[in-house]
Formats: C-alpha cells, sequence, structure tokens
C-alpha cells in the first residue's frame, strides 16, 4: 500500500517526474504509468476539461475495447489517492467530472508549473533584491526535465517545450538580479553553468562577459564575446545581435556605464574610509551607527548585525566621555520600529541604559539631541512596564514640535506609537499618528518613515475593519519595498494577504484556504531577522483562526508557541478533554501584554472562560475588551485575526448575566 494524503491540501509536481504529495509533505501512490499519464494529460490542460475521447487517443495508438472502462477506472485509484477523506455522497474537490471529461482543479499553488509560471513572471518584473528572491525560489521547483517520463509523448512536447524556455529565461533573469546587486563572481559561475548546457543562448553570453568584466577580467570577457560570435555563426549561421556587439565596443572603451553598481561602490568607498582615516575614532563611530541603520533595512541575518554592531558603537562612544557624540551615535539608528515586541530585549535593555545614562550629562541646548535619546527609550522601551517609556514619546513629541524638524518629528512619532497600547482599542489613534508620518514623509522625501507610516495605516485600518483602504495602503507598499529595495516590506504585505484571507473566508469549509495562507506567509518571516515578530506568530494565528471558528485546537505536540505558550495551553488542554488542566492553566494565564496582540489574547482567553465557566476571568476580559468593542481582534496586527471583538463581548455578556 502507498501513502494516502491526509484530508485537506495536496499538491502536484510536473517539474520532474509526475508527482503529488498529501497534506503531511508524504509522497502519494499513484499506481502504474498509466494513472500518472492520466494526471500529467490532465496537469497540462491547466485546468480545463479533457474529454474522455482525447484521453483515450492520447494514452493509446491503438486504444483497446475496453479503453473507456480503463480511463475511468485510473481516475478512480486517483481519486482515492488525492482526496481519501471525502465524505460520502460529496462531489470530488480536485479531479472533476466535468461534461464529457476530466479537469484537474489545482490551485495556483498546489501544481508546482502554476506556481512556478506565477513567481517567474513576478521575478520579471520585480526589483533585483526581490527578482533574485523570486528566482531562487521558482527554480527549485525543478527536480528534473518538466512532464520528465512523458518527453516521448506528443501531448506534453509543447508544455515541456514552453516550461523549459521559461527557465532559461529566469535563470537569465537570476544572473541579471545578481549583476545589479554586485554579486559578479557568482552570477558568472551560474552563468558558465547555464550555457555548457545552452550554448545558444546569446543573452546568456553577453550577461557572461558582464560579470567577467565587473570582476576585473576584461581579456576573458572580451574572449567570451569571441566564442559567442564564432559559436553562433557555426552553428547557426548567425551574425551576433546588437547587445552583444555593443557590449564589446564598450568593453573595449571601458565604458563607464560598465561598471559595479552600488554593492561593489560600497565596498570600494569602506575600504578607502579604512585605509584614509584610520585615527577618526569619533567620526568613524557615528558612520558606523548610521551604516548599522542600513545594514537593518536589509532584514535577515543583516537585521541582528546591525543591532550587534549598534550596541558596540554605542557602548564605545560611552567609553570617549563625550555625551554629544554618544547621543549622535544612539540616535543616528533612523531606522523604524514596526512592531511591540523586542528582537533581542537583552541588548534593547542596555541601548535604554545608556541613553539614560547621556541624558544626565547632555549639556543644556542640544534639545534635538535630547529628543533622538528619549524617542530612543521610547522605541527600545516597547512592552516594558512602568510610565517612564510614555513620558519619554511625549516629552520627544513635544520638542520635535517645538524645533519644527519634520525628520525629527517622524522618529518621535514612531516612538509616540510604540507607547500607544496602555489599552486596547486605540487604533483609531494609531491611524492617526500613521497619517502624520505619510504625510510628513513624503512632503520631505523620508522614504523609509513613508513606509513605516503606511504600515502602521496598514495596521490600524485592518483593527479597524477597513479593508478597502488597507488594500490600497498595501499596494503602495509593495511598490515602494520593490522599488526602495526594502524587502522587509514584502514580509508584512504578505501576512497582510493571509489576514485577508482569513477574515473573508467565513464559511467554516474555507478554513483550510486561510491557514494555508498563514503558513505559506510564515515560511520567509521565520528568514526575517525579526524573531521578536517571528517566534510563535504562526501557531498563534492558526489558534486564534480555529477559536474564532469554533474549531478542534488540534495541534502537534512539539508547537513552539513562544511568547503566546500561556494563552494557547487552555485551548490545547481542552481539546485533549483535560478539563481540570484546563481551568487551571486559564487561573495561571497571565494579563496579555500592552502591544499589537492584545486584543487577540484577550480574544482567547475570553473564550476559554466561557468554557471553562471561569466568571472571574471572564469580568476580567471583559473589562479588558469593551473599549475595543468596534475593532477585529487581532487584526491590528496586519499580521492575524480572532475575528470581531464585539462577538466576543456579547458572548461575554450572555455568560456572566447567565450567573
Amino acid at each position: 500500500m502507498g501513502n494516502e494524503a491526509p484530508a485537506g491540501r495536496v499538491t502536484f509536481g510536473v517539474l520532474g517526474p509526475v508527482a503529488a504529495w498529501g497534506a503531511d509533505g508524504a509522497a502519494l501512490d499513484l499506481k502504474g504509468p498509466r494513472h500518472r499519464a492520466v494526471l500529467a494529460r490532465l496537469a497540462v490542460a491547466r485546468g480545463r476539461v479533457v474529454p474522455l475521447g482525447v484521453l483515450i487517443d492520447d494514452l493509446w495508438e491503438a486504444p483497446p475495447a475496453g479503453a473507456a472502462g480503463a480511463i475511468r477506472t485510473f481516475v478512480g485509484a486517483l481519486r482515492r489517492a488525492i482526496e481519501p477523506g471525502r465524505p460520502p455522497r460529496t462531489g470530488f474537490r480536485v479531479l472533476v467530472t466535468q461534461g464529457p471529461g476530466y479537469a484537474l482543479r489545482a490551485g495556483p499553488d498546489d501544481l508546482d508549473a502554476l506556481r512556478f509560471e506565477r513567481l517567474a513572471a513576478a521575478a520579471d518584473s520585480a526589483a533585483a533584491p526581490r527578482a533574485l528572491e523570486l528566482s531562487e525560489e521558482s527554480l527549485a521547483l525543478w527536480r528534473g526535465p518538466a512532464y520528465a517520463e512523458f518527453a516521448d509523448e506528443p501531448w506534453a512536447e509543447a508544455e515541456r517545450a514552453r516550461l523549459a524556455e521559461l527557465r532559461l529565461a529566469l535563470t537569465e533573469r537570476q544572473a541579471e538580479a545578481r549583476l545589479a546587486l554586485g554579486h559578479a563572481a557568482q552570477a558568472a559561475a551560474d552563468l558558465r553553468a547555464h550555457l555548457s548546457g545552452h550554448p545558444w543562448r546569446e543573452d546568456a553570453w553577453r550577461l557572461l562577459a558582464l560579470a567577467l568584466y565587473r570582476g576585473g577580467r576584461q581579456a576573458e570577457a572580451l574572449d567570451v564575446i569571441r566564442r559567442a560570435r564564432s559559436l553562433l555563426a557555426t552553428e547557426l549561421g548567425l551574425d551576433p545581435g546588437p547587445s552583444l556587439a555593443a557590449l564589446e565596443a564598450d568593453i573595449l572603451r571601458q565604458a563607464a556605464h560598465l561598471e559595479a553598481p552600488a554593492g561593489d561602490v560600497l565596498a570600494v568607498t569602506a575600504a578607502a574610509y579604512q585605509r584614509t582615516a584610520p585615527g577618526f575614532s569619533r567620526t568613524r563611530l557615528e558612520s558606523a551607527a548610521a551604516l548599522a541603520g542600513g545594514l537593518a533595512l536589509v532584514g535577515g541575518s543583516g537585521l541582528q548585525a546591525a543591532m550587534s554592531q549598534r550596541l558596540a558603537a554605542i557602548e564605545a562612544a560611552e567609553k570617549l566621555g563625550d555625551p554629544g557624540l554618544t547621543a549622535r551615535v544612539v540616535g543616528n539608528f533612523d531606522v523604524p520600529a514596526i512592531w511591540t515586541r523586542s528582537d533581542d530585549p537583552d541588548a534593547a535593555a542596555r541601548i535604554v541604559a545608556a541613553a539614560e545614562r547621556t541624558l544626565t550629562v547632555l549639556p543644556a541646548g542640544r534639545d534635538s539631541l535630547r529628543a533622538r535619546l528619549l524617542a530612543t527609550i521610547a522605541l527600545e522601551s516597547r512592552g516594558s512596564p512602568g510610565r517612564r517609556p510614555g513620558q519619554a514619546a511625549a516629552e520627544a513629541e513635544t520638542i520635535a514640535r517645538r524645533l519644527g524638524d519634520p525628520a525629527l518629528l517622524v522618529f518621535t512619532l514612531n516612538g509616540v506609537w510604540m507607547q500607544s497600547f496602555a489599552r486596547t482599542g486605540l487604533a483609531a489613534r494609531r491611524d492617526a499618528i500613521g497619517g502624520e508620518i505619510v504625510t510628513l514623509a513624503t512632503r520631505h522625501g523620508l522614504v523609509n518613515f513613508e513606509i513605516l507610516g503606511r504600515l502602521i495605516r496598514l495596521q490600524a485600518l485592518s483593527g479597524l475593519g477597513d479593508f478597502a483602504a488597507a488594500d490600497a495602503e498595501s499596494v503602495v507598499l509593495d511598490r515602494l519595498g520593490e522599488v526602495e529595495e526594502r524587502p522587509l516590506v514584502a514580509v508584512f504585505t504578505r501576512w497582510y494577504r493571509a489576514l485577508r484571507t482569513a477574515a473573508d473566508t467565513v464559511p467554516a469549509a474555507a478554513a483550510a484556504a486561510a491557514e494555508e495562507g498563514y503558513r505559506q506567509a510564515g515560511a520567509p518571516l521565520d528568514r526575517s531577522g525579526m524573531p521578536g515578530v517571528a517566534h510563535g506568530l504562526l501557531p498563534l494565528a492558526l489558534l486564534c483562526l480555529r477559536v474564532w471558528r469554533r474549531e478542534p485546537a488540534d495541534f502537534p505536540g512539539d508547537t513552539d508557541w513562544g511568547p503566546y505558550q500561556p494563552w494557547a495551553r487552555p485551548w490545547l488542554l481542552l481539546a485533549r478533554n483535560e478539563t481540570e488542566e484546563a481551568e487551571r492553566a486559564l487561573r495561571q494565564c497571565p494579563a496579555p501584554p500592552p502591544g499589537l496582540l492584545a486584543e487577540a489574547l484577550w480574544s482567547l482567553t475570553a473564550r476559554a472562560a466561557v468554557a471553562l465557566g471561569d466568571r472571574g476571568r471572564g469580568a476580567q476580559a471583559h473589562a479588558a475588551l469593551r473599549p475595543a468593542a468596534g475593532e477585529i481582534a487581532g487584526a491590528g496586527s496586519a499580521m492575524l485575526t480572532a475575528g470581531p471583538v464585539g462577538d466576543y463581548l456579547a458572548e461575554l455578556r450572555r455568560f456572566l448575566a447567565s450567573g
């Protein structure tokens, strides 16, 4: 017996041998070669109906007398493998009968060829950083030649050729992106391998020559062009096209536009700085802080490295005993903050302590620096108890408004936003903060803060349930992220789209689509370099969805809930019918901390209190949620949702009144 898919999503692969996998990733048993041929033939049709007669003609040169019955048998076996959990007397959802034949109803991400095409099309128009990410993701889908076992079948020929051509073009787009990002050596290595199997690709020869030139290998670049010209003339009887000829001329005159892009320019500049300014320690510390800010915007490991370098620069500046220098190093980290949990609480606490020490010795009259130190305290104290962070944010804003410095004001407003979570139900206030940041940033060309303001608005509008306005912000954010090369923007907009799927799919039968959206958004988040955002968020999003839809909270025992374990535990115990343990867990559950997810965590607490009959905890949840009566629980994060807060309040009122 082969593996069978559990009820849930099934994915299909044709970029290599034809295959299918269940929701758990295990390969399904597709039986014999004619079963796979039926599946492959339907995949080639890309969702269109293939009449029974066409299937018969394509599977046999001389169809046997029982060909129609054999096809039905093959289809039946495939259906049992693909949809084993289908309830009796319900229609098939994936391999369907329609009119005179059959169709494969695979979603855009359920058939690897469809997903490959979508990613390749996006890479073709994306800016270099995103294009490289998309091309790597799409090329990784290939397991071999498309429809590998049906290479000799006429019905597969055109589709195989089309997909192969897309793959070749995407490989060259990947090389272009690498060149644009300054990765000439890697681009050259990839292109050599590419050309060894496809020597007629003139554009690949052009890119290889350019990569070699940018790597300081001008003679090799010219030799590549000569070899390309010879091969094209000998094998194809063609002269090189205008782009290859133009490149050769530009290399011979060392045209300026062929030089490496900003990535290599930065390396050259840094090396020159190291050579010529070894003794300028104060200047170097300020520059290091500013450079760390740029590094943070890259995301991934760059974000974590930036925090480490920033802290090192601050502590080195303090040792020089110059409060003005330390204040500049602390405040030069002009990187907006959009999440209410710290990625590195220990480093954040050390930065806050340094800022507080510097404030006590900063000379009078240095108001701009004072405002930056106060705003830094507000930003890095995210989630911290006490009144000090909020007071620091308010004082910083007051100074910035008095000075009339727009760059300083948007920086301090970020601190005001970070401290705007004293209670639930403040999404409208945060939308106003985000709107002011957007206005100032667009007027004065402060791109990073325009992105911040729009992300704040995306969150606030989602919490208010104004998804039309949030959708508009998401579109602008995607454009800004690509044009300005800010890859972290896509992390947040991808989660927003998952939230929209969850918010729109009211019927319980559609919940699987919402869960899949969250899972797809979760994978890039783990690589974003933002553990404060990523840790535990995916299982929390799934739990909120299931609790909202009153579905069992079934999760594997090794699920990492991160900081959300206390609010998940009562539901996990309830799912196992361990009622007494669930009651104890609910009593021990702390009040959710202020932040973007407070309403979602209070909603989990509220419904658990009703389920377990805990009126004390129910009254506490009702008091906490009441200010947010018109909002969507959790949606204020633009990442997840537990449904309308009003529904939980109504349920709590009935529960509390019944006692």
